[in-house]
């Protein structure tokens, strides 16, 4: 039997740090399985042509007249989204719901003579297609009276504990961290310790998002790009949100030794602004570009939100949809066929050969763990040679994110190897693609490990050449 006679990486003793490293909580999980939902952003800046409101804007002028939630939701279930977390109260103060806190709410707009709620709308939506509803809920307020005083908390937090009671259950509750002036001229001391004790106390289940989690992180860009270093780790003491943050080249890689599980959100919008514009609509994203988002988000261990505005209708634009229908296209097609499924598979342990089955079972609840104590190696072995240009490697991170350095060889049928890739992190998933190589067998050596890297499948798939990424 061929495979491993040439790597000889398993001889060289490679002692990774053994500290305690964080894991994730069961709703962290849950969460990193999602893998890809969608951002809404919607207020009255998608009727005011703008990105940040003022304040100022009358609620009249909130009057989406063919708003229908179940489009959004129809439209996202066909792009394989898994939810989406819609912009409850940007900066400017506008609840899309009728608040009982503020007198700036779709209550005091035109639209349906001002009984309309587009939370309780969009929530049972939701529910109907099987999708996650989440909550972008903005603590700077440039129209709250109380804002800038400690009353707003207070305000704050009654608000919280009014979309969770009437709206829930939320999966995803986000947090930006803007802070800028109210219509008094001040600023607002967020007790945001506070705020986070109010939603573990009502709805435990939800994860948090802001640039210091706590369950969730900014990836530190707006661009959807995870970095390829990806720890799910992060070390937040001494930061705040916003300003206070960290700085966004570790948000981007995360920590190797953080003390915390916070892994990353790549949020990113699928045109060229956050809110709905019409001079924006021949600059949708394509589909073939939000495969690359994907393959730089998803595809290096991190979620990927999606923005997709609806318009001044309330709908989904047609080109929107287009291109989102297209990427699920392009996801299914070029990652439909794992060439290695089932494929025989082995891992070397202290220098003896062995079965590894669930490396190719197509079930990532199964794994093998890689011992700490040396370099160690996994494979997959074909009959035959086959075309690749793409590797999937998953690391089962129940017990947390180990893999510090790996390397990949690929051989074909007359034993030569054709190529050797190295990497960092490897995360719930990691997407590798390459110029396309004829192989038979893979070959997966942990060269660095902070523990037991446990490694749950490793895929291989030959996608369009035009998709691998640049």
């Amino acid at each position: 039997m061929k495979l491993f006679f040439c790597i000889i990486y398993f001889i060289i003793g490679i002692k990774g740090s053994l500290l305690a490293q964080p894991g994730p909580t069961p709703q962290q999980l849950v969460w990193q399985d999602m893998e890809f939902y969608l951002f809404m952003h919607f207020g009255p800046n998608t009727f005011t042509d703008l990105e940040w409101g003022k304040g100022t804007e009358k609620e009249e002028i909130f009057n989406p007249v063919n708003l229908d939630c179940d489009q959004w939701c129809r439209i996202a279930k066909a792009a394989g989204a898994k939810g989406i977390i819609i912009t409850a109260k940007h900066h400017d103060g506008l609840c899309l719901w009728p608040s009982k806190y503020s007198t700036h709410t779709v209550r005091e707009s035109k639209w349906k003579q001002g009984k309309g709620d587009v939370l309780k709308d969009l929530s049972e939506a939701c529910r109907r297609q099987g999708l996650k509803f989440g909550v972008y809920l903005s603590p700077w307020d440039r129209n709250h009276p109380k804002y800038g005083t400690p009353e707003y908390n207070d305000v704050f937090v009654n608000m919280l504990k009014e979309i969770f009671h009437n709206y829930g259950p939320i999966w995803e509750l986000w947090w930006d961290g803007a802070n800028g002036e109210g219509p008094n001229g001040k600023k607002q001391d967020y007790d945001f310790r506070r705020f986070e004790k109010t939603v573990r106390e009502i709805s435990p289940q939800t994860v948090i998002f802001s640039d210091i989690g706590p369950d969730i992180r900014w990836c530190g860009n707006e661009s959807g790009l995870a970095g390829i270093t990806n720890w799910n780790s992060l070390d937040t003491a001494g930061f705040t949100r916003g300003a206070g943050g960290p700085p966004q080249d570790s948000l981007n890689t995360g920590n190797r030794n953080g003390k915390l599980w916070i892994p990353a959100e790549c949020d990113v919008s699928i045109r060229p602004g956050w809110f709905y514009h019409k001079a924006e609509d021949a600059k949708v994203k394509t589909p073939e570009q939000l495969f690359e988002l994907y393959l730089k988000s998803v595809g290096r261990g991190a979620n990927l939100l999606l923005n997709v505005p609806p318009d001044n209708r309330g709908l989904i634009t047609a080109s929107d949809s287009s291109s989102l229908i297209g990427f699920r296209k392009l996801r299914e097609k070029n990652f439909g066929v794992n060439i290695f499924r089932n494929a025989n598979t082995y891992y070397l342990q202290s220098g003896t050969l062995k079965r590894a089955k669930a490396l190719s079972d197509g079930n990532d609840r199964t794994w093998q763990v890689m011992e700490s104590i040396e370099a160690y190696s996994a494979g997959v072995e074909l009959k035959k040679d086959r075309r690749v240009n793409a590797v999937v490697i998953k690391e089962n991170l129940e017990k947390g994110q180990h893999c510090s350095a790996f390397k990949i060889l690929l051989f074909n049928k007359r034993d030569q190897l054709v190529k050797e890739i190295s990497g960092t992190t490897i995360g719930r998933k990691r997407i590798i693609t390459f110029p396309a190589v004829d192989i038979s067998t893979i070959e997966l050596t942990i060269m660095d490990q902070n523990g037991e890297t446990s490694i749950s499948e490793i895929e291989g798939y030959n996608i369009e050449d035009t998709l691998t990424e640049k």
